[in-house]
């Protein structure tokens, strides 16, 4: 589907849904010529959903380039754009948006994401015709190859976008969580070597309630790092995430001892992700909570992390989506582990996903679209830098 062009890509799915709108029964219209009708209305907010059991569940995608406001640094790597995989799942007239968000650190291409999704609608999607079953389907997905996450994730986010379109209601009020509850987003600033621009990135996210730094540079470097954000924003909390880029535990321990006398409130992933014993050394005698990224992944790893962390990070591209996130949140909670949901860079799509599950959440780092120049969908709001939750259904999102 890479060949489609993204406004025609769009374009379809709007015509679509938009069909679906005019039907009394909620089965799609159309006009004399046997055309689905509907113009250039767009995709509805609160689509009326479809009184059909079953119907042919169909799966399209275009490969999209996010890119970056400002090129982004973190330990090890640095980065202008990301290659991203917009989809979209239709069933009866009725369409769901998804996406997979593909930084290089992942292991994950437009290529493959192609690839697998060609399997996805070849060898998963006919065998079934009611988009509702989404553990089934969920699990053949899964069973088609080892990693592939982000693509799964791509799947994944569409049904859910689809069911809730179809049910009319978002999927924070399918799911029973209170909107009042969500945190503030983080904004995240990344490595860079000029003090003029990290003062620059630091007032442009005067917005932000919460700011979120990448470390992992070496000690003179994040100190440098810190203090320059501390001029321009003496008071807002802050949140460090190293990417595992420090290595000794005793020296990291300073680190955190120095950044909690600087009001940083929390660090992720201070250590590699295979050092389990090291985080839970840290986690022992840290002033501020150790929080798992990259050594939390999916709902298999959490028993592992604990007493090793504090908490976890919560991302849909690593763990394959909202389903299972929701998963992660009840297995965490109930071994007294704290929450964060994270992103990639991500267009609105999977960001306005994400924010469905923020009311269960402590901390949030949701601001991928916000980092992007050419985001393509509308979805999630902040007010004030908090995660504010519409009664759109399904994730809330249109094409723009």
């Amino acid at each position: 589907m890479g060949t489609t062009s993204r406004r025609d890509f769009l374009k379809r799915a709007g015509l679509i849904s938009a069909a679906a709108l005019v039907a009394p029964t909620g089965l799609p219209a159309f006009d004399k010529a046997g055309n689905i009708a509907g113009g250039n209305a767009g995709t509805p907010s609160r689509p009326v959903g479809s009184n059909a059991s079953k119907g042919r569940l169909t799966l399209e995608w275009e490969d999209f380039t996010g890119i970056l406001k400002h090129t982004f640094t973190i330990s090890g790597s640095s980065r202008s754009s990301t290659p991203i995989v917009l989809t979209r799942i239709t069933w009866n007239g009725i369409t769901g948006y998804g996406e997979a968000s593909m930084p290089p650190y992942l292991g994950e291409t437009s290529a493959s994401v192609n690839e697998f999704l060609k399997r996805v609608r070849a060898d998963v999607l006919p065998k079934f015709d009611d988009p509702f079953r989404i553990q089934e389907i969920m699990e053949s997905v899964d069973s088609l190859a080892t990693n592939n996450t982000a693509a799964k994730a791509s799947v994944d986010i569409a049904l859910h976008d689809l069911t809730g379109r179809i049910m009319g209601q978002p999927w924070w009020k399918i799911w029973g969580f209170s909107p009042e509850n969500t945190p503030c987003t983080s904004f995240t600033i990344g490595y860079d070597a000029d003090d003029d621009v990290v003062r620059e990135k630091t007032r442009e996210a005067s917005w932000a309630k919460v700011l979120k730094v990448k470390l992992g540079m070496g000690n003179d470097k994040d100190r440098r790092m810190i203090n320059l954000i501390r001029e321009t924003a003496p008071d807002v909390p802050v949140y460090v995430d190293a990417n595992q880029g420090w290595k000794d535990r005793s020296e990291t321990l300073e680190m955190i001892e120095w950044l909690a006398g600087k009001g940083v409130v929390m660090v992720e992933q201070p250590l590699s992700k295979y050092d389990l014993d090291g985080h839970a050394w840290l986690t022992e005698r840290s002033p501020l909570p150790i929080i798992a990224d990259e050594s939390c992944q999916r709902l298999t790893d959490i028993p592992r992390l604990k007493g090793a962390f504090h908490g976890i990070n919560i991302k849909l591209m690593k763990c394959t989506g909202m389903r299972e996130a929701r998963e992660m949140i009840t297995l965490a909670k109930a071994l007294g582990m704290r929450l964060m949901i994270g992103c990639m860079t991500e267009t609105s799509v999977a960001i306005s996903a994400a924010s469905q599950l923020s009311p269960e959440m402590e901390w949030a780092d949701l601001d991928g679209n916000v980092l992007l120049a050419n985001d393509c969908f509308s979805g999630m709001k902040l007010t004030d830098g908090k995660i504010t939750l519409s009664d759109a259904a399904g994730i809330g999102v249109n094409p723009v």
